[in-house]
């Protein structure tokens, strides 16, 4: 089979034959049709992410049909099309597992960092960690349906930590915000979008997909925040993001990394404020998330790249020359 491997940070990926993987108990082997392209491919890439299995395939929004059936493996059949994320296996035994916690689980394995991911024609995945995506009239073809698998599941995740908060402004519009903010509005959850300076494109994005106000990163919202979703792995938001927050509201910071948060006065946080980070997701919030994105008739726009231009794919997400996501595609 084809695929892209990364195998030293600060070096590009490279195209490579390797054997086909073959599913061993409790596995799945998958076809893969498309994945998406993360910003923690990014971190991977960049060295910013600790102990990565090099070398490594990369991709973790991965779609794709089943093409075998590890022993032991129950609820899935051949040809069926599954989804998997960035969370691919835990330990099952722990207190977080067995407290619907498993997200924190210490001996979890991800996706396209310790487990060959979806940046190939076909990959292994656990099938306890397998989303089926079941096939209906008007579904979105594969490629729509990549950027679910983490950028909707962590904007999904982040959303429900902010609680019922009302007023949301968004950190980055990238791939997750553009389908979060249509989930705030099938909730009437007004939300600001917040890009980097001078970005008008962006802003221009984030108007038209329904956001009340957009607008830099270095500017204020016309009314005070009830919570603040940082997309973007940039430390220095979270003070700026406290500063538009009101009372008892929250910052969440939606990023597997993000650079150092520099000192801020003790008054920016006073006022029962809060900061918290997300660890991705459970099973529990994927199947929540993908049956509300069905019903709901959730749409991504993607922009697509044959697997072999992994690397340029990789590098228009750096530059911030993308509109929502960008997926690439197996034939």
């Amino acid at each position: 089979m084809r695929a892209m491997v990364f195998s030293r940070p600060g070096t590009p990926l490279k195209m490579e034959r390797l054997p086909r993987p073959v599913a061993g108990p409790g596995q799945i082997q998958i076809r893969i049709e498309a994945c998406g392209v993360c910003r923690t491919d990014l971190h991977l890439i960049d060295g910013d992410l600790p102990n990565p299995s090099l070398p490594i395939i990369p991709g973790h929004e991965i779609v794709g049909r089943v093409s075998a059936l590890g022993a032991g493996v129950n609820g899935f059949s051949l040809d069926e099309r599954v989804g998997v994320p960035w969370l691919g296996w835990t330990c099952g035994q722990c207190h977080f597992c067995q407290s619907g916690r498993e997200n924190l689980c210490k001996l979890a394995r991800f996706t396209g960092y310790q487990i060959n991911g979806g940046y190939a024609e076909y990959t292994l995945a656990d099938a306890r960690y397998c989303f089926a995506l079941n096939e209906m009239p008007n579904q979105p073809s594969p490629v729509e349906l990549a950027p679910l698998m983490c950028a909707g599941l962590i904007g999904y995740r982040a959303l429900r930590l902010a609680g019922d908060a009302q007023r949301i402004g968004l950190y980055g519009f990238g791939a997750a915000a553009h389908i979060l903010s249509q989930v705030l509005n099938h909730l009437r959850r007004p939300f600001y979008a917040f890009t980097r300076p001078g970005d008008w494109k962006s802003q221009r994005f984030a108007m038209q997909l329904g956001a009340i106000w957009a607008g830099g990163s270095d500017q204020s919202p016309p009314a005070m925040l009830d919570a603040a979703l940082l997309f973007a792995p940039v430390g220095a938001l979270v003070p700026l993001a406290l500063g538009h927050l009101e009372k008892g509201g929250c910052v969440v910071c939606a990023g597997i990394h993000m650079s150092d948060i520099p000192a801020f006065p003790y008054a920016s946080l006073w006022g029962e404020r809060v900061i918290r980070s997300v660890a991705n997701l459970t099973r529990n919030d994927g199947i929540e998330f993908l049956k509300f994105a069905q019903q709901k008739q959730i749409q991504t726009v993607v922009s697509a790249f044959p697997l072999e231009q992994a690397n340029k794919a990789l590098a228009c997400l750096r530059s911030g020359a993308l509109q929502g996501a960008a997926v690439l595609t197996v034939s």
